[in-house]
């Protein structure tokens, strides 16, 4: 096994790989772990820099020029979340998730579209969802007391990556109310019970389409603070959607009237 920096699966530095797929870990540290080499590409393209990254040659990507050290491949899948590495690991510091981050929203062209995810709990819709709000454009996405953790391998990885490449920030219900008020922008909630269907809505203009966790809904304060509720129509027996279906549906009435407002 020599040749590698890390060869054995016992290594400190294996468990260390794997303590940080927990969440008491990672807070304590400040670091998360990225696997995937497309999901580390998007990383470094959005600026992110890892603090450590480890390849196994053996089936390790060749076009990363980054520091890194070498594991084995037994040491690798051991350290992987999934416990079938890719080839490489990277650790990336936490990253900036208040309001005040959402500075650039200032910089954009046109009128803002957010998503505001409330009390979600599962973190691979919370990925799915991160990967809709960057598909669409979304300006920025606003979590909501979340139960799901934005830096879970799940989620990372569920987002393919555009957990970097999407403004996000969270925050309680008061703080995200109070910003998108001082904003001008209005919320439109995504409710079962709205009499509306989502493409009647306006989602044209300064706009924050609100969807909530599967089990729960939003709660009533999200449902109250709304301009306007609307609802995706189910026709058979199931009396919704994943949130993350119908977030992309609704986002993406609000992406088609904004395109067919500016023919």
């Amino acid at each position: 096994m020599s040749g590698y920096d890390v060869s054995s699966p016992g290594n400190e530095q294996v468990k260390r790989l794997v303590r940080l797929q927990q969440r008491r870990h990672r807070d304590e540290e400040r670091l998360f772990v990225v696997e995937e080499p497309r999901v580390i590409m998007r990383a470094l393209q959005s600026g992110h820099v890892p603090v450590d990254t480890y390849i196994c040659p053996d089936v390790g990507p060749e076009t990363f020029d980054l520091p890194h050290r070498t594991m084995s491949r037994e040491a690798i899948d051991k350290a992987s979340y999934r416990r079938a590495s890719t080839g490489i690991i990277s650790l990336f510091p936490y990253f900036e998730t208040s309001l005040g981050g959402l500075h650039s929203l200032e910089d954009r062209p046109g009128d803002p579209l957010l998503l505001i995810v409330e009390g979600m709990e599962k973190p691979g819709n919370l990925g799915a969802l991160l990967r809709i709000a960057d598909g669409a454009g979304v300006d920025g996405v606003i979590l909501v007391e979340p139960a799901a953790d934005l830096f879970n391998p799940n989620t990372v990885r569920s987002s393919t990556g555009c957990l970097f490449t999407v403004p996000i920030a969270t925050a309680d219900f008061t703080s995200a109310a109070g910003w998108l008020s001082d904003h001008d922008i209005r919320s439109v909630a995504a409710s079962p019970e709205a009499s509306s269907t989502y493409w009647e809505a306006d989602l044209s203009g300064p706009c924050a389409v609100w969807v909530g966790a599967e089990a729960t809904g939003l709660s009533g304060d999200a449902i109250d603070n709304a301009r306007e509720t609307v609802s995706v129509p189910m026709r058979g027996a199931a009396d919704s959607l994943n949130t993350s279906v119908a977030a992309a549906l609704i986002v993406y009435e609000a992406v088609r009237q904004r395109c067919q407002g500016a023919v």
